[in-house]
């Protein structure tokens, strides 16, 4: 008769304090959890028996009782609408249990920046997003979110070994702010000194649909990252057409205090993200509108343009719409700049994340 093996917990989906409890559990001393996570993300060791500062105890102990699981390349695509270093890249990875994430490269002058995913899908289901079709399977683990960007370094530096990311925006699939932990541990492991991997926090952006609760929470977390707000209306009915979850859980009125409560904390402005939508939200009184709304804290505001996506009946604004829009805001006093989407010949822009396509052509 048979016997049944159960997998061994992948030691990657510890949070460090869950790791530390570990280490206690093997009679360990607390000190070497930190070595434990050094090794697991800024080495990218593969086996416990390349952890060469452990004795050779504890790294069978650590095999009898944990694996190692890192996310694999399942697929990367680049974009047909650059050329030469500056060509956004898509990337399918495939977690532990056989999940699938996107995440995006995005270059520019002085700057590589990665866009990562929060979770295995979305659950706001906003109208223009293709993440929100595919419902949410399930929170990344902080290890699962940190190892995105080991993965796009590697891919990276298999071309030009003296280049890394600098900069994040949690602006990939899922909604970063309802796997708050994961991603604030994700940060402290990004941002950890003399690690592979060494961010400054004013180098990474949250983004947010506008979840209230964790906003405040995140307002008084010291945190020095940057927040942005995917608004794209600023009138509640109009918004709950577009965002019908979000908007009905978190009104603009409440939003508005939220985010004039975290300005007002942190000393940053809060930047809001306006996707314009050709007929739906790009008349002159939706600019006054959302100029009424940013003058309540201190902002800057992100216009971009409406991205293409299968079986969403959205159309761009034309040109001259964008420009009016623009300078309504502009002459309120607001600090406006038009954002150019990159990568949308790959399903790479804005709203355009979703593992079906890629995953289908595996």
């Amino acid at each position: 008769m048979e016997t049944m093996t159960t997998a061994l917990p992948n030691i990657i989906d510890l949070s460090f304090p869950e790791l530390q409890h570990a280490i206690a559990s093997l009679d360990e001393p607390s000190f070497r959890a930190a070595q434990i996570h050094q090794w697991l993300f800024s080495h990218q060791a593969k086996s416990f028996e390349e952890m060469t500062t452990l004795s050779r105890t504890l790294r069978q102990k650590l095999a009898e009782t944990f694996s190692i699981s890192h996310l694999q390349l399942v697929d990367h695509l680049e974009s047909t609408e650059e050329s030469g270093d500056n060509l956004t890249e898509k990337i399918l990875l495939k977690l532990p249990d056989n999940e699938l994430i996107e995440t995006v490269l995005i270059p520019a002058e002085n700057r590589l920046t990665a866009c990562l995913s929060s979770q295995a899908g979305c659950a706001f289901q906003c109208t223009f997003c293709a993440t929100g079709k595919m419902g949410l399977h399930r929170n990344l683990t902080a290890g699962e979110i940190a190892g995105q960007v080991y993965a796009l370094n590697a891919i990276v530096s298999m071309r030009k070994p003296d280049k890394k990311i600098t900069n994040i925006v949690f602006m990939g699939m899922g909604e970063p702010l309802m796997n708050y932990d994961n991603i604030l541990e994700s940060i402290e492991t990004l941002t950890t000194k003399n690690y592979n991997v060494t961010l400054s926090q004013k180098k990474i952006t949250i983004s947010t649909v506008g979840v209230i609760p964790q906003i405040r929470k995140l307002g008084a977390s010291g945190l020095k990252t940057k927040l942005a707000v995917s608004l794209h209306a600023a009138e509640q009915q109009k918004r709950e057409s577009l965002m019908p979850v979000a908007a009905k859980l978190y009104p603009l009125n409440e939003l508005g205090k939220a985010l004039a409560g975290y300005s007002s904390a942190t000393a940053m402005p809060v930047t809001i993200v306006y996707m314009l939508q050709k007929g739906i939200n790009d008349s002159l009184e939706d600019a006054k509108l959302l100029a009424r709304f940013a003058h309540g804290f201190l902002c800057k505001i992100n216009l971009i343009d409406y991205n293409s996506i299968i079986n969403i009946r959205f159309k761009p604004v034309n040109s001259s719409s964008r420009e009016v829009f623009q300078q309504y805001l502009i002459d309120s006093g607001l600090h406006v700049t038009v954002r150019k989407s990159y990568g949308t010949t790959i399903n790479a822009a804005c709203g355009q994340l979703a593992t079906t396509g890629m995953a289908e052509s595996q």
